[in-house]
């Protein structure tokens, strides 16, 4: 812990901290992932963005998450402490427009070929999940560059949940609904932090 650190928990100041985690998925099984996601997001729409809602939808896309391991490809993450409220809702809204501007995809429903009834299934996922929380959440902070350490994250983000201490949740991803397709190229030319796992 650095003097900055020790000198604001002194002086009673709350930690908060803001955290970006970013999971490529590749393979036949990541297209029903879209149906989680967009379940999660219609929901925290119905709740007008209610705090908890929004987290029992982490739940489901953490869960689902966990459950597709086998698809993991490469992932990043990254994120700041933030000694006031202020502070962490800059770089929150930071990295809330940076994700917003990747949802680049190819291919879509349409065109004009005999296989006009056949919806292009996506190979290639990319979740990127931003939280800001208070206090210390040792799984987030770390390096989730291994599989280990990306499954400790994605339990955390659970647990910070029923632990009442998430303060803002936010979740992209990218291609964002059926019949759109990322390309193997596209996520590595738009995702250029990911590590393969």
């Amino acid at each position: 812990m650095g003097m900055r650190d020790r000198f604001n928990r002194l002086t009673g100041k709350t930690r908060l901290v803001v955290a970006r985690l970013m999971l490529h998925l590749a393979g036949d099984e990541v297209a029903p992932l879209l149906g989680v996601l967009n379940q999660a997001a219609f929901r925290a729409l119905e709740a007008d963005g209610d705090l908890t809602t929004v987290g029992e939808g982490l739940i489901d896309i953490a869960q689902a998450l966990l459950q597709r391991e086998l698809y993991w490809q490469a992932a990043a993450n990254e994120g700041d402490i933030c000694w006031s409220e202020a502070e962490a809702d800059d770089l929150f809204t930071e990295l809330f427009t940076d994700s917003g501007e990747r949802y680049l995809s190819g291919d879509s429903i349409g065109g004009d070929d005999k296989d006009d009834l056949q919806i292009p299934i996506t190979q290639n996922l990319v979740v990127m999940i931003t939280v800001a929380y208070e206090g210390e959440e040792a799984a987030l902070e770390a390096n989730l560059g291994d599989l280990a350490a990306l499954r400790e994250g994605l339990k955390a983000l659970i647990n910070l949940h029923y632990q009442e201490r998430l303060r803002a949740i936010q979740v992209h991803f990218s291609p964002a609904a059926l019949g759109e397709v990322l390309s193997e190229d596209q996520a590595l030319e738009n995702f250029p932090e990911l590590v393969p796992l």
